[in-house]
């Protein structure tokens, strides 16, 4: 056949393609859409079963919260929220996942150019915690890694799980003549840069000059927004959907057909001032993108003003293959699809794979390590709780609301005195009406001490871990389907640096194909270096079951 070039993205999607063609993969919903990943399930309604789709996503934010840790941390959750939602899907729980360096260290040790890691992490679980319960979203899993090494960068990942009734969903396709509507937030300059600066070199100056990058949210919009979309009268006339997320308007819209001409004076503003570029790249959130028939446009925006939200018509899609943006009278981009879709010049590096160092064996020092100039057993245990990874957690915790919409099966805590922390989250599907006994379960796995050892088996005992928890609470495993999250330094052209996420793919693609289960979806960043400081290698397995 044709040779191909091979990117990390292949490795990725190796496991998914070898179950789909040996017909392991029966669940999946097939769609151009690819925002979340979605599965189709049977769920019990009164007794009946039907037909839904649950979409599930992970996010990260590494960037923004390292800057402003509260606003980050808030729009990561935000638009993890906003990937399912805009697949007509309605959220319903979330997981947070943090990597931090030791927060207790004193402010004097501060690096230049740093925020304390006191405050980042404090004012991170502020805005994530703000987000959730004001836009009404449980949260039933929270847990934070200490590790020094995420001084370089924060680690701020975001998981959520969606559902919706299969019939309120069309998946169509944009014909020309349709029309573009943007709904929700207006736009401003906040977010200007941030799908580029999220990728740069952080150095000391960042935090004095980066914070216009970090975008500003508005939970009760979003809101809005859930619930214009759990309406089935308005989901059943969208035909296709886009969150703004990074590139703003030039990609949200950008990619909702071949052929596009957008208004950029139509797109709402939040102020005077703004010019075309800022127009076409601001990443302001809470914003939607969704293609509909002309027909059903006067509609659509009188069933928006009903939930208060702002809907504008700010494109329509053509038929000469161009993406045109228009600006003050003026076409300021006139681009080919035929350019667009070549994705740009491809680059090679070469790979470097090094075998883990013997005498580092993780397995045979995590627990002695701990156990160093302890003679009593009460020694040891003293030792062991002294680590910080082994903490109680409480205080972060309950920061979150689990309890929003009264569907949490399982609490953040367990036990006689509910002081055990649970292995996942579990949740009913959420009915407007109706009984339901069908729900769903999201675990994750990730040992950042076993990442830095062996990416290979960092990723390999991600995908175990995850698994076993789902296990563990009386999920079937058969049935597990995962998205990972990558998080790596930055790679430049360095062979081994290259070589530790390709070995974390392959680690996860071994786990998968060992079990017999997929993983559909995925996110990543490789921007986790601050001089000569970089993030442990981590790849998250974030695993979801249906249960009944």
């Amino acid at each position: 056949g044709e040779e191909k070039d091979i990117c990390l993205m292949d490795i990725a999607l190796l496991g998914m393609k070898e179950l789909r063609a040996a017909g392991k993969l029966d669940d999946l919903e097939i769609s151009n859409e690819v925002n979340a990943a979605s599965i189709e399930v049977t769920v019990d309604v009164d007794g009946k079963d039907e037909d839904w789709l649950v979409m599930f996503k992970n996010e990260t934010h590494n960037h923004p919260t390292e800057i402003e840790p509260f606003g980050g941390a808030a729009t990561c959750l935000g638009g993890a929220i906003r990937d399912p939602l805009s697949g007509r899907s309605y959220v319903y729980q979330a997981m947070r996942l943090t990597g931090a360096g030791d927060p207790r260290t004193p402010i004097e040790e501060t690096l230049a150019g740093k925020l304390p890691q006191k405050k980042i992490v404090q004012k991170a679980s502020d805005g994530y915690s703000s987000y959730g319960n004001q836009i009404g979203l449980a949260t039933g899993l929270v847990n934070e890694i200490y590790n020094e090494r995420y001084l370089a960068k924060h680690m701020e990942i975001g998981a959520v799980i969606a559902a919706a009734p299969k019939e309120n969903v069309v998946r169509g396709e944009a014909l020309p003549g349709d029309i573009i509507v943007l709904l929700g937030g207006k736009t401003g300059r906040d977010g200007c840069g941030g799908a580029t600066g999220s990728s740069k070199v952080h150095t000391e100056d960042s935090i004095e000059e980066s914070s216009a990058e970090v975008q500003k949210g508005n939970p009760p919009t979003e809101r809005k927004i859930q619930r214009l979309f759990r309406n089935s009268e308005v989901s059943k006339k969208i035909k296709v959907c886009n969150d703004f997320g990074a590139g703003g308007v030039s990609v949200a819209i950008g990619e909702l057909a071949a052929a596009l001409e957008i208004n950029l004076d139509a797109v709402p503003k939040k102020y005077e001032g703004l010019d075309g570029t800022e127009l076409a790249i601001s990443e302001s959130q809470e914003r939607m993108a969704v293609v509909i028939e002309a027909a059903d446009v006067d509609e659509f925006i009188q069933l928006a003003a009903e939930e208060n939200l702002e809907a504008a018509v700010v494109a329509e899609v053509k038929d000469h293959h161009r993406l045109i943006m228009n600006w003050n009278g003026a076409d300021i981009v006139n681009l080919s699809r035929a350019f667009l879709d070549t994705n740009g010049a491809s680059q090679k590096t070469e790979v470097k794979v090094s075998r883990p160092k013997a005498e580092q064996n993780y397995f045979k020092n995590a627990v002695f390590e701990r156990l160093t100039g302890a003679d009593t057993l009460k020694e040891k245990w003293l030792n062991n709780l002294a680590d910080i990874n082994v903490a109680s957690q409480k205080g972060l915790i309950e920061k979150f609301d689990s309890s929003i919409g009264a569907g949490s099966v399982t609490m953040p805590f367990g036990g006689r005195y509910q002081l055990t922390p649970t292995q996942a989250m579990t949740a009913k599907i959420p009915l407007i009406q109706g009984e339901t006994n069908t729900g769903t379960i999201m675990s994750c796995g990730y040992d950042s001490k076993l990442s830095t050892w062996s990416p290979f088996h960092g990723a390999l005992y991600a995908v175990i871990e995850s698994t076993a928890k789902i296990a563990a609470v009386g999920g079937d495993y058969s049935k597990i389907r995962f998205t990972f999250q990558e998080y790596f330094e930055r790679l430049r052209q360095n062979p081994e640096r290259w070589g530790r996420p390709f070995s974390a793919l392959l680690g996860a693609y071994r786990a998968q194909k060992d079990f017999g289960l997929p993983a559909i979806g995925g996110k990543d960043s490789m921007s986790g270096s601050f001089k000569e400081i970089d993030v442990p290698p981590t790849l998250v397995s974030f695993a979801v079951d249906t249960v009944n």
